[in-house]
């Protein structure tokens, strides 16, 4: 039995690579955390972002043997949650087409469930209830250099090397992504 914590992410990755299962659980214990805190923002809703969460540690452990324990496991991971994402976001719209679709021939409309009322939340979880929202309709090409760097924390060099693509351009499409979350949620904040 290792002590908790004493082997880095690439040594715990090997040892899960050969197949132990100990090692897998320490790395998923590590990360569950900030990786569902990504996932949650991209996907918008709780109990989605929980499937897709576990979508992406069962991704990881079948693709261990394609970790290369040389590089640093967590930028690896990353890119997993961010496919998975991307994957559920396709399937979703998806999803949206053909009900769109099934509501125009039959020429019946669904009702989506009411969001929650004010009064059973304060007023903070009403703010970040709306922020996820907002951030869950931006497209990828703005949501996904915004939750590398403000929810994971990658510098924007990190997150350039992620998307392929440059820190410049990450620096500009997180402007964009910032300008339309405020316009979309300025309204909000002036009727409340």
């Amino acid at each position: 039995m290792r002590p908790a914590g004493a082997e880095t992410d690439e040594q715990l990755a090997a040892s899960a690579k050969s197949g132990d299962r100990v090692a897998f659980e320490e790395l998923v214990r590590r990360h569950k955390a900030s990786i569902y805190r990504f996932v949650r923002r991209y996907i918008g809703q709780g109990d989605d972002a929980y499937d897709v969460l576990q979508d992406c540690f069962v991704a990881t452990w079948s693709g261990l043997a394609r970790f290369d324990a040389s590089r640093p496991f967590l930028p690896w991971l990353r890119v997993i949650a961010l496919n998975k994402c991307r994957d559920f976001a396709r399937r979703q719209k998806v999803r949206r087409l053909v009900l769109k679709a099934f509501a125009l021939e039959t020429g019946t409309e669904r009702e989506d469930a009411a969001p929650p009322s004010p009064d059973m939340e304060d007023a903070e979880d009403e703010r970040l209830r709306r922020l996820d929202e907002a951030v869950s309709r931006l497209g990828p090409f703005y949501k996904e250099p915004l939750l590398l760097t403000i929810v994971s924390g990658l510098s924007h060099q990190e997150a350039a090397a992620l998307l392929k693509t440059t820190p410049k351009a990450i620096e500009m499409r997180l402007y964009r992504a910032r300008k339309q979350l405020l316009a979309e949620l300025e309204p909000q904040s002036r009727e409340g």
